[in-house]
């Protein structure tokens, strides 16, 4: 598809493999393997696999192959591989280029199991890791050596939505050589930059906005062909972590949509955090289009706009925010987000919990902070099921 048209246009169109028949809607091939029609064409495709040939689905499929292509596209990088979830893509991005020796800066304030990868898997295999305030760049050039091979960090962090500068830890970063490795699941594709800012490698929860309708686990890392094919292709189609062409399918239909749904969602986020910024019930309301928000700034010229999630401080600590979650009526509480539905959790006790109190003190993730994900619902109607369960607080 030509680059100059527009992303809604792509989120529909790029990619497109039809077969015979000519379907409209993406056909879902559901096969593990493929047939050759001769013994030396299955050994020409071994020894040179071509750009629309497949071998074995753990390796590559159509219906995944028009999703890695279709958001390739709209992230603006040469290629994708799909994963079976948010966190396979995270671990392989990383396992895939380090090794024993191998140095990683990453900001702290990071999703549990990010956390968990860091903290504990790549260290268990003798890879260093050093944590810094994403938000402090004199603490990124400090910790960034020449022997640093990634820098990684979440590019608005999960759940206190602090927003990192990526061009200027970036440029920090390719001063030593490392790699930066982008988790821009809260950013979302519609309003990532990350690329042009000087991102190497994306990575998202497909799970997420992406899908947009609770529906099916997957991930996707996105970065240079030689990146994906090289480096990352290997690693997953070796230990298996590959996206089904069911899962595919599913990416493909929220693909277009995407646009549509996360501007909307965006937009009732910001009138909920402009409504209830100043209530005497919340000791803050955290949101990057808020002027009060550190990184507001920071936000407002990478993404152009500020995201779909917000969270509530509330004044009175854990009973406050669990009175408050259970009179809500209309949103849900559960740990996902990114869905059509507005959720709502308690980070403290859900996604962070297996954190210390020390470190959840250092992420600014107290007891009474609770992080909401809104959905497409109605505004008025969020607001008055918020207002109304502030009030039994």
């Amino acid at each position: 598809m030509k680059q100059d048209r527009k992303t809604r246009t792509k989120l529909v169109h790029e990619g497109i493999r039809r077969s015979q028949y000519g379907e409209v809607s993406e056909a879902i091939f559901m096969t593990q393997g493929f047939v050759y029609d001769t013994a030396e064409q299955a050994e020409a495709r071994f020894d040179n696999l071509g750009e629309d040939e497949f071998i074995y689905a753990r390796y590559g499929n159509p219906t995944v192959r028009m999703f890695e292509e279709r958001l390739a596209a709209i992230e603006g990088t040469e290629d994708c591989f799909a994963a079976a979830s948010g966190m396979a893509a995270v671990n392989a991005a990383m396992m895939s280029m380090l090794k024993a020796g191998d140095h990683v800066v990453s900001s702290r304030a990071l999703f549990g199991s990010c956390l968990y990868i860091l903290e504990e898997v790549l260290t268990r295999f003798g890879v260093e890791v050093t944590f810094v305030d994403g938000t402090d760049l004199d603490q990124w050039k400090e910790a960034i050596r020449p022997d640093t091979r990634v820098a990684f960090m979440e590019t608005i962090s999960n759940p206190a939505l602090e927003v990192i500068d990526i061009q200027a830890v970036a440029a920090l970063a390719h001063e030593q050589g490392a790699t930066v490795v982008v988790d821009n699941v809260f950013a979302t594709p519609v309003y990532s930059k990350a690329v042009e800012l000087g991102a190497d490698v994306v990575v998202y929860s497909t799970t997420k906005h992406i899908d947009g309708q609770g529906r099916a686990l997957g991930g996707a890392i996105c970065g240079t062909r030689e990146f994906i094919r090289k480096t990352v292709e290997p690693y997953l189609k070796h230990t298996g972590g590959a996206m089904s062409p069911f899962t595919a399918w599913i990416m493909l239909k929220g693909l277009e949509t995407l646009d549509l749904r996360v501007r909307a969602q965006a937009e009732t986020a910001g009138t909920l955090a402009r409504t209830l910024e100043g209530h005497e019930k919340l000791a803050r309301v955290i949101f990057p289009g808020l002027e009060s928000h550190p990184q507001h700034g920071i936000a407002a010229t990478q993404m152009g706009g500020f995201g779909t999630i917000l969270s509530l401080d509330l004044a009175g600590g854990k009973e406050a925010a669990f009175r408050f979650l259970n009179a809500l009526e209309i949103v849900t509480i559960s740990n996902n987000l990114g869905d059509a539905k507005s959720i709502v959790t308690h980070p403290a006790t859900t996604t962070h919990s297996r954190l210390s109190a020390e470190q959840l003190d250092i992420l600014g993730i107290g007891p009474g902070l609770v992080r909401l994900s809104v959905g497409l619902e109605d505004a008025g109607d969020l607001l008055d099921d918020i207002l109304g369960a502030l009030d039994t607080v």
